[in-house]
């Protein structure tokens, strides 16, 4: 019978493996696979916005589900289709740890595929403004201009707490999507930790890319400098710490320090 998932340590190990083929990409494969990811979480923040822009007066719960309930065909695009995302790629620490490459691969991957993002998402929510759908006075310009006003209102450190609660749910959503052998496995592993966290009202890096411009856009009083010092700053400091941190450290600990152990006692016994 066919195995339709990994086991725990199995998912450590093929994440190692994943992030050596990541570590190994060329620059014009991150530029070109970051850039489609930065709109594929575009698509999915603008799914959610365009259901999410009416329901508010109706029940602010139900509001808040169903723009969370539409958000997560973003990572279904990025682990499915194939892209570079910042925030998943923090899970390449993990194998940095375990010595199948250096950390100065992880910081040019990173690096790269962040502005990557940024770029992706900052032009697709520039065409989505300039596209009439979201014509002002519409609901979903109102509420577009809202979440860009919430956004960067927020305090440092909220800012960096809610991240840090947001990476360690989206690198677990990556992990599962993974372990995962087929496609509805993936789709079910990205779409419960991803609205689990929206719901919640993390705060996620890339995502944020895309809702910040699009809302300034639209008519949002935001500046470029408060869109990076009270948010995306301190919210992509707060995914570094859940993404490339928590998560990792605690999975090498309990999956990966083992191993090696493991490993030189079979071959003492060969």
């Amino acid at each position: 019978m066919e195995k339709r998932i990994l086991t725990p340590k199995e998912i450590a190990q093929a994440t190692c493996d994943a992030g050596c083929a990541k570590a190994k990409l060329s620059i014009l494969q991150m530029i070109v696979l970051g850039i489609f990811a930065g709109v594929f979480i575009g698509f999915g923040a603008q799914g959610a916005i365009t259901i999410g822009q009416s329901l508010t007066k109706i029940d602010v719960g139900l509001q808040k589900f169903a723009f969370a309930a539409a958000f997560p065909v973003g990572l279904m695009l990025v682990v499915i289709c194939g892209a570079e995302l910042f925030t998943g790629n923090n899970l390449m620490t993990l194998g940095c740890i375990n010595c199948r490459y250096k950390f100065s691969d992880v910081l040019r991957n990173w690096c790269t595929v962040y502005v990557a993002n940024l770029v992706g998402s900052v032009v697709l929510a520039y065409l989505v403004a300039k596209s009439g759908l979201m014509a002002p006075g519409t609901p979903a310009a109102d509420l577009a201009i809202g979440i860009a006003t919430k956004k960067v209102a927020m305090a440092f450190g909220p800012a960096v707490i809610r991240g840090i609660l947001c990476n360690i749910i989206v690198v677990l959503a990556v992990w599962m999507a993974t372990g995962a052998r087929d496609v509805i496995g993936k789709i079910f592993a990205c779409w419960f930790p991803i609205m689990l966290f929206v719901l919640s009202g993390y705060e996620h890096s890339v995502a944020n890319m895309y809702f910040i411009p699009l809302g300034m856009y639209l008519g949002a009083p935001v500046t470029w400098g408060q869109a990076w010092l009270n948010n995306l700053i301190p919210v992509t400091i707060g995914n570094l710490i859940g993404g490339s941190l928590v998560v990792p450290l605690f999975y090498h600990v309990a999956y990966m320090k083992t191993a090696a152990p493991v490993a030189a006692e079979k071959d003492v016994k060969a």
